[in-house]
């Protein structure tokens, strides 16, 4: 069976699987997995390293001839002109986060890119339809990664928005399987965007520690930290991010750390391992094509059987 509405539609994509912009991981042995499964690669610009962005845009065209996207995460954009980076790769597909729509979406949309916004509430998600958004990334609180500090949960969010507007809707938030895509599609989204899933994915070029202790977590082995501050965060449980939760006053941020000693060293207490609460569904590290093609087909499978029982 094949998908078969807006977000398909609008990506150029077969399943409607889209890879969360997560910095420094999301770049192209990660994207293009995703995307020459049938989803949708995105490319960050989160790290700021434009240079070896622009390189990993390169690479992305010489290892898929499928579609994929960029990221702008705007609070923590380095250079001023990102809006024309991110134009001048020829890229058709771009979301933007951790900020105002009114900053870029107008630009975005006269040079010709499909734009879409991450929301984390029904009032952003208000304004980024009135700046002339193409679509939505609505982000539940439970997902790993910069957060509102008030979060609001999947099943609450992404129903009421949905009753609001009308634009196409991603579904961010403890994503994992083919029931869940099913959950998010009876709420209203067109697609849903995995990051949790994907960094404990085979293609991942996170250090293995990273990915076994996803695999080894609980439902409840995150924390979600710097409430008073911004941006909150979902992250890993781990010795660091235990004691940053006991302090809240305490701004997170400053306790970043050595990222790069965490995401490729392994080191777990020198950084911030952001993740998601969907860690406690996930049992094994994984090819990325085996992963969306088990969504596509149990996704296909649970409405079936849902069909067949209540209709």
């Amino acid at each position: 069976m094949q998908f078969s509405n807006r977000i398909t539609e609008m990506l150029g994509v077969e399943v409607p699987i889209v890879q969360a912009p997560m910095g420094w991981i999301a770049r192209s042995q990660l994207a293009s997995a995703v995307s020459n499964a049938g989803g949708l690669g995105i490319i960050e610009t989160s790290s700021g390293e434009l240079d070896a962005v622009r390189e990993e845009i390169r690479r992305m065209r010489t290892l898929t001839d499928k579609p994929f996207g960029v990221n702008i995460a705007q609070a923590f954009v380095r250079d001023p002109d990102i809006v024309n980076f991110v134009i001048d790769q020829g890229v058709r597909f771009v979301t933007t986060s951790a900020g105002n729509p009114e900053r870029y979406t107008d630009q975005l949309k006269r040079a010709g890119l499909t734009v879409f916004h991450v929301v984390p509430s029904l009032s952003a998600a208000l304004k980024a339809v009135e700046c002339g958004v193409d679509g939505l990334v609505v982000e539940g609180g439970e997902g790993g990664g910069f957060k509102n500090p008030r979060e609001v949960a999947t099943m609450v969010l992404l129903p009421l928005v949905r009753s609001k507007v009308d634009v196409p809707i991603i579904a961010a938030g403890g994503f994992v399987d083919g029931r869940s895509m099913a959950a998010a599609f009876a709420l209203g989204a067109e697609a849903v965007q995995m990051g949790t899933r994907m960094v404990s994915a085979l293609e991942s070029p996170v250090h293995a520690n990273w990915k076994n202790a996803i695999v080894a977590a609980k439902e409840t082995d995150t924390v979600f930290l710097n409430r008073k501050h911004s941006p909150a965060l979902r992250a890993l449980r781990t010795e660091k991010t235990s004691r940053l939760e006991n302090t809240p006053d305490v701004n997170a941020m400053t306790e970043f750390g050595r990222a790069i000693d965490l995401y490729f060293g392994g080191d777990l207490e020198s950084s911030i391992a952001l993740t998601g609460q969907v860690c406690g569904r996930i049992d094994a590290v994984r090819p990325v094509k085996d992963i969306i093609e088990d969504v596509r087909r149990e996704f296909f499978e649970t409405v079936d059987a849902l069909a067949k029982r209540y209709l």
